[in-house]
């Protein structure tokens, strides 16, 4: 976190890739579902539901069926989550390779964010 502040604090790019070039963060258009969820499979593969419940659990927010699916063919039209064989009726879901990935790179926009906001707020860093 020092180093993203200072950064902020010396309005330096990001820099996420190998050869020096910032990483583009994909999830940006994709939403905070598409987020939300991609964070919740971090930890292990699970089915609609359980991504319902644990999205709920982490950050408070309610995705509805509409939203949860939505997200999901998109992330995996994007090759960011796969799903698995189905368990009885429940389809379950991991995060691949460059899921990871991009949600690093986003994870990394968010806390360029939130250090210039706390920069220009003088709330400091975390």
């Amino acid at each position: 976190m020092t180093d993203i502040l200072a950064d902020v604090a010396e309005r330096r790019p990001a820099v996420s890739t190998r050869d020096g070039r910032a990483a583009q963060d994909v999830l940006r258009r994709a939403g905070e579902a598409s987020a939300l969820v991609l964070v919740s499979l971090a930890d292990g593969p699970k089915h609609g539901y359980a991504l319902i419940r644990d999205i709920r659990e982490i950050a408070g927010v309610e995705l509805g069926p509409g939203t949860l699916y939505g997200a999901l063919d998109r992330l995996e039209r994007l090759g960011l989550i796969e799903s698995l064989p189905a368990e009885d009726r429940r389809h379950p879901y991991r995060i691949t390779a460059p899921g990871a990935a991009a949600l690093r790179v986003h994870l990394d926009s968010l806390e360029r964010v939130s250090a210039a906001g706390r920069l220009r707020l003088r709330l400091g860093g975390v």
